[in-house]
């Protein structure tokens, strides 16, 4: 996950043109409109690796530029809910702000046999806590190997999902299986033997992650929308930077959306910056101008 976000790896020159295990319960929550939450990564990026990127320090800050901007509610990552303080502090601001937590992103090597015991106990603690402090979705990255993956990875991998679900729904969370590039390269290769193994498994994909592996979204969603419970939304430039704001880039995001009302897709979204270069604007209304083109481009 960690190595995913800090670079580029794949710059787009050719961008679209038309850029449980089910979803069943939790989409069924929404009838007529899609909540559009922000993962808080472009404030986590400024922290260190080492820390998992814990920008608990500025939630305020984060809890304040959402409600500036107008965004239905935060997704934290998870090193900000294994501090023991974590529930009152998020529920406090969000009571003062009026911005829901709403879910959490988690990322591990899942397909690491030896890991498995520590990440369940791990994934127990922080949904717990997710729970509490009102959060629904959980973003499952299952961790890149820096290679392909065997079978055997894959096997295990998909062992451990399995259990993870389970602790999922024993602490009333909805998770979904996030991609990152790692994901989605390679024909899908993991992605792909992951959802061999388990069919129906709910997905979450980052519609610009999915670009910058050459796959095309509106494609992805024709395929797999009927599992998607979630998504991430993100813009990028023609030469493969992203842009301050959603909608100041190249993807297609009105194809993307007929794409999603094709398929009534009714889970959850999230905006997620990420910049390149120091950001002109106050990041504020970078998340006010992409939630106002989300609105727009998307009707939620």
């Amino acid at each position: 996950m960690n190595q995913s976000r800090r670079r580029f790896i794949k710059n787009s020159s050719a961008l679209l043109a038309g850029a449980a295990l089910t979803h069943t319960t939790f989409a069924g929550n929404f009838k007529t409109s899609v909540p559009v939450s922000g993962h808080l990564w472009i404030y986590a990026s400024k922290y260190s690796p080492e820390s998992g990127y814990d920008c608990t320090p500025v939630l305020e800050t984060i809890f304040g530029d959402f409600k500036y901007a107008g965004i239905d509610g935060l997704e934290l990552m998870e090193a900000i809910l294994r501090h023991d303080d974590a529930v009152q502090k998020l529920l406090d601001l969000s009571g003062k702000y009026s911005v829901p937590v709403t879910g959490s992103s988690y990322g591990a090597d899942m397909w690491n046999k030896s890991k498995h015991t520590q990440i369940l106990d791990d994934v127990d603690l922080i949904t717990q806590r997710l729970h509490q402090a009102g959060g629904k979705t959980f973003g499952i990255s299952v961790g890149n190997a820096g290679r392909v993956k065997t079978e055997d990875e894959l096997d295990a991998q998909a062992a451990l999902l399995k259990d993870v679900w389970k602790v999922c729904k024993k602490n009333k969370i909805q998770p979904n299986l996030h991609n990152h590039t790692y994901e989605v390269e390679n024909n899908m290769h993991d992605l792909k033997g992951t959802i061999a193994r388990i069919p129906g498994i709910a997905l979450g994909p980052d519609l610009n992650w999915l670009v910058r592996a050459g796959i095309d979204p509106v494609t992805f969603i024709q395929t797999y929308g009927h599992q998607m419970v979630y998504m991430h939304i993100r813009d990028q430039k023609a030469d493969g930077k992203w842009t301050e704001a959603v909608g100041d880039g190249v993807i297609n995001f009105t194809a993307i959306a007929d794409a999603l009302k094709k398929v009534n897709f009714k889970g959850r979204a999230a905006i997620e910056l990420a910049f390149d270069a120091p950001p002109v604007n106050p990041i504020k209304d970078d998340w006010k101008k992409s939630r106002m083109y989300v609105r727009d481009t998307f009707s939620w």
